[in-house]
């Protein structure tokens, strides 16, 4: 057997999410469509480091494939990209231990929800309109009272029961560039709809809707409020996943494709 490790970009706005389901176009769904035609009849394992919702895209997501077959990196890259549809790309393979798992070996990972403040033809797909002005002053002394470790079972529809709904949150960064505001957020992983619900709620604090107090206690007291506020998907990336040495980017440096529409 052998194991890759793929690094890969996708446009989530056509595809019901990362999982592949019956009946529903999704992103690992199209891998194994190409899957099945490269390797016919081999049973290929494929598992994404983190699977992002409907309409979620991702700039830098990472999987890995398992098959009985040995290929060439650069090869196997190129064929693959041969046969995705155009709004998925693979932006690089390499063959790893066979033990590299893109889920569970991944010890950070990071997103960047896009708001802009101008209604836009183009991009209305890749990002969030709000004509509201928003305090940013007030959404980011809330967001640094949610970064270090808390119960984050508000912003979830995933139960305890479910498993741990503790995560650590390492920074919530704000960056800007013209009409465009990156909330750029890091942690160890991300519940359900997390950072949708987190961001639907700064939105709130920015427009004066919810006091910062409120907002604040939402990680020490359960609260249904976050589900009334998740944003939408269209501005959501997933950014980038972090391994064991990897450094943890931090910076509006590292986000010019998002910030440069």
């Amino acid at each position: 057997m052998a194991r890759y490790k793929i690094v890969l970009e996708y446009d989530g706005t056509r595809y019901y999410g990362w999982q592949a389901q019956k009946g529903s176009r999704t992103i690992q769904g199209e891998f194994f469509t190409v899957f099945d035609k490269l390797f016919p009849g081999e049973r290929c394992e494929f598992y994404g480091a983190g699977r992002t919702d409907s309409g979620v895209h991702a700039l830098h997501q990472v999987a890995h494939l398992e098959i009985k077959s040995e290929i060439q990196p650069t090869k196997l890259m190129y064929s693959v990209n041969d046969l995705l549809p155009s709004d998925i790309h693979v932006l690089h393979v390499e063959k790893c231990d066979v033990r590299f798992h893109a889920r569970y070996d991944a010890i950070a990972r990071s997103y960047v929800y896009l708001i802009s403040s101008r209604r836009t033809a183009f991009e209305k797909a890749h990002c969030w309109w709000i004509r509201d002005s928003l305090d940013l002053r007030k959404m980011n002394a809330v967001a640094k009272s949610w970064e270090g470790r808390h119960d984050f079972r508000s912003f979830t529809d995933q139960t305890p029961e479910e498993g741990s709904t503790l995560v650590e949150v390492n920074f919530i960064d704000f960056h800007h560039s013209g009409d465009l505001t990156a909330i750029h957020i890091t942690g160890s992983h991300f519940l359900w709809k997390m950072v949708r619900r987190l961001t639907g709620i700064l939105v709130e604090v920015g427009r004066g809707n919810i006091r910062e107090k409120e907002a604040t206690k939402l990680v020490s007291e359960f609260s249904g409020l976050p589900a009334r506020h998740t944003a939408p998907p269209s501005g959501l990336y997933l950014h980038q996943v972090y391994y064991p040495g990897d450094a943890i980017q931090r910076g509006r440096e590292y986000m010019p494709v998002l910030l440069n529409f």
